[in-house]
């Protein structure tokens, strides 16, 4: 009888050890994990903006491709249910093509791009802060910081030059949880928005001197993380 009391109690302390105090207030939370950017890229038409064409449109659109890299996460508890957290990632990098313009050498792909998206969010866990899920949702700023912009070989041999895109700012929302594996452990999954809009801009003197062509693109991705977190 004392023996299954004792393995009884043995078992209900194993389980409440996660569950006890899972967030409190002065918490400092670090996540890390593999995310993965995924541009919905809706644009506008592509357009001459400079040179003797200017004002000439040409149609089209452009695309981006996705890309996963290693995503940080560094958050502070303000109470037991409210955080600020900001969201880390190294480089991303994405192939920007162009389709069905009316110049036939621009259509395919024009070249690559990084960015770093730093991300700073209020976030609400809804439930006590003793329990072992913690769901939460939140809101925040972006700041995309676009580098390191070139063109590929092909559209270099059709005479483009000088790619480059406009840094964003703009807001983000996302939902994610905690699974709470030890007092200190967990496991996490976040999905977000984020409202990235840019103007991307490439020059090809071959066409005429100083021309330039431009599009605006609202990337707006959606951006998926999975992976371990740790409570300090």
């Amino acid at each position: 009888m004392h023996k299954s009391l004792l393995s009884a109690s043995l078992i209900a302390l194993a389980i409440a050890a996660p569950i006890a105090n899972a967030h409190e207030a002065g918490d400092i939370l670090v996540r890390a994990g593999a995310i993965t950017v995924n541009p919905k890229a809706d644009s506008g038409s592509v357009k001459v903006d400079r040179g003797p064409a200017a004002g000439t449109n040409l149609g089209g659109k452009a695309t981006m491709g996705s890309d996963t890299q290693l995503g940080l996460n560094f958050a502070y508890m303000l109470t037991n249910n409210i955080g600020i957290e900001l969201l880390a990632a190294t480089p991303f990098e994405h192939d920007v093509k162009l389709k069905n313009t009316a110049l036939a050498p621009a259509n395919g792909k024009l070249g690559t791009l990084k960015h770093l998206p730093p991300t700073l969010s209020v976030v609400y866990y809804p439930l006590d802060s003793k329990s072992v899920f913690q769901p939460y949702v939140g809101a925040g700023i972006n700041y995309t910081w676009i580098y390191d912009e070139h063109v590929g070989s092909r559209a270099s041999e059709a005479g483009f030059d000088n790619f480059r895109a406009k840094n964003s700012w703009g807001l983000a929302w996302q939902v994610g949880a905690d699974y709470m594996l030890t007092d200190k452990l967990m496991l996490n999954a976040q999905v977000r928005y984020i409202d990235i809009n840019t103007t991307a801009y490439v020059d090809n003197n071959s066409v005429a001197p100083g021309t330039r062509a431009k599009v605006n693109v609202d990337v707006d991705p959606m951006v998926y993380m999975v992976g371990l977190g740790y409570k300090f």
